[in-house]
């Protein structure tokens, strides 16, 4: 099949409208964010060329449409379609969700207290079917504490735009005026006659707070908070004892917390703490007391308390651990809950507030989960809450734990239909030397029945950025191909917080490279160690993640058989060129300013994987995106794979696929989300000749 080409740069002429960048950009990236609201804009030469390649890719992977479906039964055959989360106990209901075996979106159920006459009040399949709509987006479903009303905000396309409503539980009239452009977040007032909600910008960026009074035009919302810098972001939320609302504005490396009381009948947001370049906190209530989550002189954080925000007497309450990062606090009335995390692995902690006695909970004798706990209502005068952890092999299991007695009582498991075994896997947690010494933890798991003889196919799964944590939880979607002799690995290497702050610091802005090098450094490593060979890795890793997976290949193709890249950030640079676009500015202390700052420009030019496509043979290459992703623009993945194609010195396969119908998240519903992941195994198996 022809293979496409996107068209190039005309000598002196105006091709078709398309404006150009450079031999591999058609549209400037501001322009984009036009097509984000209204496909229809897309250039018709654009639409041609991305049509290509889907063509193009469909017929490179026709050989796998069976596997294709055989994985899509086998990975939904594991999933409990017909299922029902816990109950949580509010003031008058206990509220749940569910999913059918023919739904695609989740049920909202509940019942009074005391009754078991039980109401739905959301159905996600009978809203999408309502609107006759491709894409359907839920960002947030929230109930008023009077619980009559029901807010849901919905994206239609995929590319974060939300549109607010709200409707009366019991007729399922809409109440309000829909708000658009919206961040989708919403949180009512505790005398239900508000709303509470962040406006978009023309950057769609969150920076204003709005106060909706229910039952009135849109137009009339009194704007309560507006963040200045273009760098950060707001939000809102109520304080655990439910005095406060606290409004949290920040970028990803610095922060700044106002606050005003429940009973105000005008909002007037007052600050906390002047933001502080570099320091990040977050203050909650609780009894009497406010309680500082911080990294201000405690560069893994710590937890300061005082009894009063207008004079602010911190004094220490949980100390700062080097390269242990504290977490923060669950309150009851004679408990407070707190998280750690240490070499990737996560710790819950109980205090005992009459006793002032700590202790860390014992889950499981497996070492290597992703822990978590949760409430069971709404009431904190209670001993009772919810434990879970998976691990890579076990299953999702949910306990009622006694916190005076220490009863532990199984009360969910996470079913899988179609069986499994924990006894069937391994799992390992092992460390490699990066290049400058420094140890990165790597979580392996593989059948039993997989040898340890270089023999064997392995996935290397990294993402490395932001500060985000890579939890060693259970998925079972990735059995598909451990089942079938493939390893997987999660290399958790700098630029996540797996080892504290520091472990961010040193895998972010001049140090970014850090985290390229651990993620080869854990590659070489496993072959070394026999988990497999050199040509038989799988690089795998999504948004950020296909940053990383761009720099490994074009650094060392050869140590791979393929990379799958999700919506990869490729064109690092010129996205962080335009300050006009969503992400751009407030990612200033993760990447950097190349506009502004040569030394910036040059490092960032010096990895950027468009930028360092090389004239060699590269692996075989699957690529996909979204033509509605507003966090990494399809173009970025589109002019890579163009470049990429005239480059390479290679036959291997190289296919992009764009959906022209969803955002960063990929198709929407739980069948676009499984037929996702069957598509990006199937590409997995067809390279490694398991087909």
């Amino acid at each position: 099949m022809k293979i496409p080409q996107l068209v190039k740069k005309p000598e002196n002429k105006s091709c078709h409208n398309v404006q150009w960048i450079d031999d591999y950009s058609w549209i400037h990236q501001e322009d984009i964010l036009e097509v984000l609201k209204n496909s229809q804009k897309l250039n018709p030469e654009v639409r041609k060329y991305l049509e290509e390649e889907n063509a193009f890719t469909e017929h490179h992977m026709s050989d796998t449409k069976k596997i294709q479906k055989d994985l899509f039964k086998e990975i939904k055959g594991r999933i409990k379609l017909d299922d029902e989360s816990l109950p949580y106990k509010d003031h008058t209901y206990e509220y749940w969700t569910k999913t059918t075996a023919k739904g695609n979106y989740s049920i909202k159920l509940r019942k009074k207290i005391g009754s078991n006459e039980v109401e739905e009040i959301w159905n996600g399949d009978k809203e999408k079917e309502k609107l006759k709509t491709e894409y359907f987006g839920v960002g947030d479903l929230e109930v008023s504490y009077n619980d009559k009303y029901l807010g849901y905000s919905l994206d239609l396309k995929g590319s974060e735009y939300y549109t607010i409503y709200v409707r009366d539980t019991k007729s399922g009239e809409l109440i309000s005026e829909k708000i658009e452009e919206t961040s989708g977040s919403i949180l009512f007032s505790l005398d239900d006659k508000f709303i509470y909600y962040s406006k978009l910008d023309k950057h769609h960026r969150p920076r204003k707070i709005f106060r909706h009074k229910l039952g009135t035009s849109a137009k009339e919302d009194q704007l309560i908070f507006e963040e200045n810098s273009e760098a950060f972001t707001v939000g809102i939320g109520l304080s655990s004892d439910e005095e406060y609302y606290f409004i949290n504005t920040s970028d990803h490396n610095t922060s700044e917390q106002y606050y005003f009381h429940k009973n105000e009948e005008i909002p007037k947001p007052k600050i906390i703490k002047k933001r502080e370049k570099g320091i990040i906190y977050s203050v909650n209530s609780w009894n009497g007391n406010f309680y500082n989550h911080t990294n201000k002189d405690a560069e893994d954080f710590k937890i300061d308390i005082c009894d009063s925000l207008e004079i602010q007497n911190w004094k220490p309450y949980i100390p700062a651990k080097d390269e242990v990062l504290i977490g923060g606090l669950t309150f009851l009335n004679n408990w407070i809950i707190r998280g750690e995390i240490s070499n990737a692995l996560g710790k819950i902690y109980v205090k005992n507030l009459e006793s002032k006695i700590e202790k860390e909970i014992e889950f499981t004798d497996e070492k290597v989960i992703d822990p978590g706990i949760s409430l069971q209502q709404r009431d904190r005068n209670t001993d009772l809450i919810r434990l879970n952890y998976s691990s890579p092999k076990t299953q999702s299991r949910v306990y009622s734990f006694n916190l005076r007695t220490e009863e532990k009582k199984l009360i969910k498991e996470q079913e899988i239909p179609s069986g499994h075994n924990p006894d069937d896997y391994i799992v390992e947690r092992l460390e490699c030397a990066s290049h400058d010494g420094r140890l990165v933890p790597i979580t392996i798991t593989r059948h039993k029945k997989t040898k340890i003889d270089g023999s064997a196919n392995l996935l290397l799964y990294g993402y490395g950025s932001y500060g985000n944590s890579m939890s060693p939880g259970f998925s079972s979607t990735r059995l598909s191909l451990i089942d079938r002799d493939i390893i997987w690995v999660t290399a958790h290497i700098r630029g996540g917080m797996e080892r504290g702050m520091k472990w961010w610091k040193e895998g972010k802005l001049l140090n970014k490279k850090n985290t390229f090098a651990d993620y080869l450094a854990v590659a070489k490593y496993l072959i070394d160690k026999k988990y497999t060979s050199k040509n038989k890795i799988i690089g795998m890793g999504g948004s950020a993640g296909g940053l990383l997976m761009g720099a490994v290949v074009n650094k060392e193709p050869s140590l791979f058989l393929g990379i799958i890249m999700a919506v990869p950030f490729v064109d690092s640079l010129t996205t962080n060129l335009d300050h006009s676009l969503p992400l751009t500015v407030g990612e200033f202390d993760e990447f950097g300013n190349a506009k502004d700052i040569k030394e910036h420009f040059d490092y960032i030019f010096s990895y950027a994987p468009y930028n360092n496509i090389k004239k060699m043979d590269y692996p075989n290459i699957l690529i996909t995106t979204s033509l509605s992703d507003n966090r990494v623009l399809f173009d970025e993945p589109a002019k890579f794979t163009a470049k990429l194609r005239d480059y390479k010195t290679d036959n291997k396969l190289l296919l992009l696929k764009t959906e022209m119908n969803a955002g960063h998240g990929g198709k929407s519903g739980r069948d676009g989300a499984i037929e996702e992941i069957a598509f990006d195994y199937a590409f997995a198996l067809k390279i490694t000749n398991k087909i």
